[in-house]
């Protein structure tokens, strides 16, 4: 799977996925797949099947899935976790993704799951309970980390990125997040998901955050504090439509020239600018 997405030379990547079980963190079959904006039983409940490249259905009321296995191991690969770091998961679900951290930041590290929803919150503390390096939140992703981290990774769409993963990133620290335009709030248990996305990788650096696009990206969009207003949703949808979200090489704060932007928020800005070292 590694090789599939460009991973190459990450034996500990590698050895998180092979070691960490899926199937303890989906629930029991039936398992319904993710395809297509819709939902579908899988007619067997051999766990092997987990271990194909789906979205498997963790809340399908709510459009909420267990992510794709090659997007985050092209992800996690670009986070760069390493051994006694702190790392953030922010939207951790039932806690498959941040297992694979935990492992990663090996025993001298600590993982915060945080989920805004109770049930899966509920769910990723009992999923995750004989790993003593994880602590599980139930709360709003706006509001974490509270302390700072070498790590942030994101898994829900979001307009902005909050204050506090920029805040609490040290220097050298890691952020990875999607950026996407909202669709339609759906029924019949498609939850709300970006229209158009992309997936952001920021490294706080001397100079200031330095950007890397990871691709498209579409996740369920952000609830709570993070949901974005008409305005923002406007904003962002413009800049997809002008292009160019592949070259964007900063984030910065405050103000900014308006021609080198990509895309101008409230108090931050992407810019097509290389941070200065």
């Amino acid at each position: 799977m590694l090789a599939s997405v460009g991973v190459s030379g990450n034996p500990e990547l590698e050895g998180a996925f092979a070691t960490i079980a899926r199937e303890r963190f989906v629930g029991p079959p039936p398992w319904q797949m993710s395809k297509g904006g819709g939902y579908s039983a899988l007619t067997s409940s051999d766990p092997v099947v987990l271990y194909q490249d789906v979205l498997i259905a963790l809340a399908p009321e709510r459009g909420v899935n267990n992510g794709s296995p090659s997007l985050h191991a092209h992800w996690l690969n670009a986070l760069a976790p390493r051994a006694g770091e702190r790392a953030v998961h922010i939207g951790a679900g039932t806690g498959y993704y941040s297992a694979i951290l935990a492992r990663l930041v090996g025993a001298e590290g600590h993982v915060v799951a945080v989920e805004f929803d109770p049930a899966l919150a509920a769910q990723a503390k009992a999923n995750l309970r004989d790993l003593p390096n994880v602590t599980v939140v139930q709360g709003d992703g706006a509001d974490w980390p509270r302390e700072s981290a070498d790590c942030i990774y994101v898994n829900f769409s979001v307009v902005r990125p909050a204050a506090a993963w920029l805040e609490r990133l040290r220097a050298g620290g890691r952020l990875i997040f999607p950026l996407g335009v909202p669709g339609p709030v759906q029924t019949r248990g498609r939850g709300r998901h970006s229209l158009r996305g992309a997936g952001y990788r920021i490294e706080r650096r001397g100079g200031g955050f330095a950007v890397s696009w990871l691709g498209a990206a579409f996740f369920v969009c952000a609830e709570g504090a993070l949901s974005g207003t008409k305005e923002e949703h406007e904003a962002l949808c413009a800049a997809f439509d002008r292009g160019g979200a592949e070259f964007v090489r900063s984030l910065l704060l405050d103000e900014a020239a308006a021609e080198r932007l990509w895309l101008q928020g409230d108090g931050w800005s992407l810019s097509y600018d290389e941070v200065a070292e």
